[in-house]
């Protein structure tokens, strides 16, 4: 399976112009990918910078023919009667079992501008590693009180899963909801997490539980090595020197199927830098 995580700042490049055609060229240059695991993705926000005025889902699912697209909305709202809606988006051309959104957590802090955040999930069906569950999000970037909530709800999802596919629920084959569903430890957590490998957040993240923990793919790869920076390589808006807060996790199922991970540290279709992993 090939994968393709990226922040897309609403599909706005550092010239200003939007163009989904644009972050679709950019990954799929880095990756023939079987999933695209996008963040920032807007629905009718024209005054943001370059005007996300259009429908990006449905935009980004036109130029992916043969993939199914599920687009998570952190943000639903209406202004003046028109709907606006801001989130996370997984396009798959594998077969796809289930979709489940999560809601993170909220909690107050007045101290900060903040919105509401959420974790989009797919579970997909890849021909050699079986069903596999894909967890994208993006998680708050003002509020470390709010981030730390969220960092830890993600870990949490992702051993609940685990919960379930070690103990199910009674086989259900009676046509309704209650069917039985495609459980599965195996997952790929990746996103924009605006921590950095030595923050706590990163720790709750990595934290290990009942069924084990999530591995960071970039130190599976480089062993010891320094993070290579995803975000603010020539937009210094945020802060002054380059970071990364953009990763991919695996179960541990998962870990040593990991064969490859490249970063993209020359586009600046988005001001995040997309990363790219194979596991097979």
């Amino acid at each position: 399976m090939k994968l393709v995580t990226w922040n897309t700042q609403w599909c706005c490049g550092l010239d200003g112009v939007v163009s989904p055609q644009r972050i679709v060229d950019g990954a799929r240059a880095m990756s023939d990918f079987d999933v695209l695991c996008l963040q920032e993705v807007a629905v009718n926000y024209p005054r943001l910078k370059g005007d996300a005025s259009g429908d990006q889902p449905a935009q980004i699912a036109a130029l992916l023919p043969g993939f199914e697209v599920f687009f998570a909305p952190a943000v639903d709202e209406w202004q003046h009667g028109s709907r606006r809606r801001f989130g996370n988006l997984i396009a798959t051309r594998l077969p796809v079992a289930q979709v489940q959104h999560h809601v993170l957590p909220y909690p107050a802090d007045d101290s900060v501008i903040s919105m509401p955040r959420v974790c989009a999930v797919a579970t997909v069906v890849d021909p050699h590693l079986g069903p596999v569950r894909i967890m994208t999000t993006h998680l708050e970037y003002y509020s470390k009180k709010q981030r730390m909530a969220q960092a830890n709800a993600v870990r949490d999802l992702h051993a609940q899963y685990c919960d379930v596919a070690a103990m199910p629920p009674k086989p259900c084959n009676d046509g309704s909801a209650f069917d039985t569903k495609v459980h599965t430890m195996n997952a790929i957590v990746c996103g924009d997490f605006n921590f950095e490998p030595r923050d706590p957040e990163y720790l709750a993240v990595t934290h290990t539980f009942a069924h084990g923990r999530l591995w960071d793919c970039w130190h599976l790869m480089n062993g010891g090595r320094v993070h290579a920076p995803t975000f603010r390589l020539f937009d210094r808006t945020y802060g002054p020197d380059p970071v990364a807060c953009d990763f991919v996790f695996v179960s541990d199922g998962l870990r040593a199927h990991v064969k490859k991970l490249a970063i993209d540290s020359d586009t600046k279709a988005s001001d995040h830098q997309p990363v790219a992993v194979d596991v097979r």
